[in-house]
């Protein structure tokens, strides 16, 4: 296709791509990912040592990457979902038998310069398949019986994978996201409610397994339910992390205590502070007004996306976009209400803020698949 056919067909081409990119969105992300950047110093003690440092190189690596995939024709990654989906299960099952073992949990694969959690990769590579599927699916065949079924079995195969690691935050994060996307494509809402009710039922189970000959969780996980309900039973050991988050959330006020003033941080209270607790450790420095900047920082990418979305005629592009926008949601939505209290702990990091690898990178190449169809979209 020339440049001259494709601008009277509304496509962008060549530079003209970098400026149809949702340049509001991409501001967003490299300001959310500098207060990662900022609190990686602050709980270091002030160095960019040893987790600042490598954190700001993988998000400009995560940046290259989200360019490169925006550049890309979304025809091309609609091609790739397959592939993609059968990749994430085959890497799964890689992680089953010689992955890396890690706190009690085998999640990744050690490549040597990275150490990379393939179910990360799946939370999008699972949308990306379901986005096709309901592309190709005619919109009345959408709330029939047998064609909800498949989207529930691509589903549940990597959701039991993934809880064999055990993983429960990321299997939360795969059922939300499939779920969004199968909301959007317009199942009927009669599903949902039972699926609702199945839930329910499914945590009764759960919780009567405990000490039985087939029960469903690890004892950590148990204790972790335990805990949620009252941390008091165990303040020094699996209580000890909510307990000290609260005392952190608390402590931080108004306004905070202060860039680097945090208590319960620079005295090594706080467990896993670069990580998943990172948010409480923003928390107490910056308090309450510190909180609610980040969190509408992150409501603003939601509202971006979902914009984009709705604005995109291609339905692939624009369940794609939609199914990755929950994701990253309930991304941070798990981890926030996690270190609250309002939901046990299940080992979920803070979008672009917490310290990782595989997790950073792999989301910033789904915001390059959002970009790629916000760069060619229908016009």
């Amino acid at each position: 296709m020339t440049f001259l056919d494709q601008a009277n067909r509304g496509i962008p081409s060549g530079f003209a791509k970098i400026l149809h990119m949702n340049w509001a969105l991409t501001l967003l992300l490299c300001t959310i990912a500098s207060v990662g950047f900022l609190m990686l110093y602050s709980v270091a003690g002030g160095s960019f040592s040893p987790w600042a440092e490598p954190q700001i190189v993988r998000f400009a690596m995560g940046l290259a990457a989200m360019f490169a995939v925006g550049m890309i024709h979304i025809r091309f990654w609609r091609g790739m979902a397959p592939i993609a989906y059968v990749g994430g299960l085959v890497l799964l099952l890689v992680v089953e038998f010689f992955g890396s073992v890690g706190m009690g949990a085998q999640r990744w694969i050690d490549l040597g310069f990275i150490m990379l959690q393939p179910s990360e990769l799946m939370k999008v590579a699972l949308v990306m398949m379901l986005a096709l599927y309901y592309d190709w699916l005619p919109r009345e065949k959408v709330s029939r019986p047998f064609w909800v079924a498949i989207p529930l079995v691509l589903t549940l195969i990597p959701m039991g994978l993934v809880l064999q690691q055990p993983d429960l935050g990321t299997s939360i994060l795969l059922a939300a996201g499939s779920g969004v996307v199968m909301f959007l494509a317009g199942v009927s809402i009669w599903y949902f409610i039972a699926a609702i009710s199945g839930g329910v039922g499914l945590v009764t189970v759960v919780l009567e397994s405990r000490g039985t000959s087939w029960q469903i969780l690890k004892d950590y996980q148990y204790r972790r339910i335990e805990t949620f309900l009252d941390p008091s039973l165990d303040p020094l050991g699996s209580g000890y992390h909510i307990t000290q988050s609260k005392i952190a959330l608390g402590s931080g006020g108004l306004s905070g205590r202060g860039f680097m003033e945090g208590t319960q941080t620079r005295l090594n209270f706080l467990p896993e502070k670069h990580t998943d607790f990172i948010f409480t450790t923003l928390a107490e420095e910056f308090g309450f007004v510190g909180s609610v900047s980040l969190l509408t920082l992150y409501l603003l990418v939601i509202v971006f996306c979902l914009v984009s979305a709705m604005r995109n005629r291609d339905r692939f592009g624009a369940l794609l976009t939609g199914g990755i926008a929950a994701t990253f949601f309930f991304f941070f939505a798990v981890n926030m209400a996690m270190v609250m209290g309002l939901i046990p702990v299940v080992g979920v990091p803070l979008p672009l803020v917490s310290y990782g690898g595989s997790a950073m990178l792999v989301l910033m190449a789904a915001f390059g698949l959002i970009q790629s169809a916000h760069i060619h979209r229908p016009r």
